[in-house]
């Protein structure tokens, strides 16, 4: 499907696996421009080969580590004006209060929750100037579905939720849309490392991973492509009226409740 994209400039974080990687391929096939940004430069570069030998679409990196001071500015000043920004980049660890200490808590905040804020923060002022754009805020299902065994991506999330939700209601007025995606269990390389972190938990041996995928529906996480290809459309015109709005792909993992 032609979405009305190419053209388009944007802006993928977190862009050199998974997720972000996977955008940057979606994008690219609409005819989007892109600058992409992580820490694992040689990733990176070896994206952009992939990308620009099979569309001829613009790919420009910028390889950083986004704590770091003054980097949020520099990727900003550097990658100029977009106008869809896609914030992926972070990965909040799995652990309980008892297991995860503050220092891990806090630096997982730091790039994905505060991460995101302060990107949304630079580029916003600068898409209102040049008449509107698209915030995609990739955050995950925790947010809505509380965990005690993944506490801090659980509090991190739903604070990204809120603060989706809360920019999105007025930012339309401005001419930008903010949306939020909340993947469930998604096959890239962060899933696996939670699952083994919950066998731990839960069973005291890593080796037993692989008896949680029972759990998930259909006996398996999405795919990343599932995840992708809602992001574009969130991207495009057909989805113009849409702003301050969470959208949940997990199987209906978050709806399967029970009063049992």
């Amino acid at each position: 499907m032609d979405l009305g994209l190419k053209g388009r400039s944007v802006l993928i974080t977190g862009a050199s696996q998974g997720i972000g990687k996977g955008a940057a391929e979606v994008f690219a096939e609409e005819g989007c421009d892109l600058h992409l940004t992580a820490r694992n430069a040689e990733a990176l570069e070896k994206l952009k080969a992939e990308i620009q030998s099979t569309h001829p679409v613009q790919v420009r990196n910028h390889p950083m580590d986004l704590t770091a001071e003054g980097a949020i500015e520099k990727l900003v000043k550097d990658a100029g004006d977009i106008d869809i920004l896609i914030n992926n980049a972070g990965v909040i660890p799995g652990g309980s209060l008892a297991t995860l200490d503050e220092k891990t808590w806090r630096d997982g905040w730091e790039l994905k929750v505060f991460g995101y804020i302060s990107l949304t923060r630079a580029v916003y002022a600068r898409m209102k100037a040049n008449g509107g754009g698209v915030i995609i805020n990739d955050i995950g299902n925790a947010g809505e579905r509380y965990d005690a065994d993944y506490i801090a991506g659980t509090t991190g999330n739903a604070s990204l939720m809120a603060f989706t939700r809360a920019l999105g209601g007025r930012s339309i007025d401005d001419g930008i849309r903010v949306v939020g995606i909340n993947p469930g269990p998604v096959d890239t390389e962060r899933i696996y490392k939670l699952l083994k972190r919950r066998a731990v938990d839960w069973y005291g041996d890593e080796s037993r991973w692989q008896e949680l995928l029972a759990r998930y529906p259909l006996g398996r996480p999405a795919r990343v492509r599932e995840i992708v290809d809602l992001m574009a459309f969130l991207a495009s015109d057909r989805s113009s009226y849409t702003s301050g709005a969470i959208f949940t792909v997990d199987g209906g993992i978050t709806s399967r409740s029970s009063i049992i």
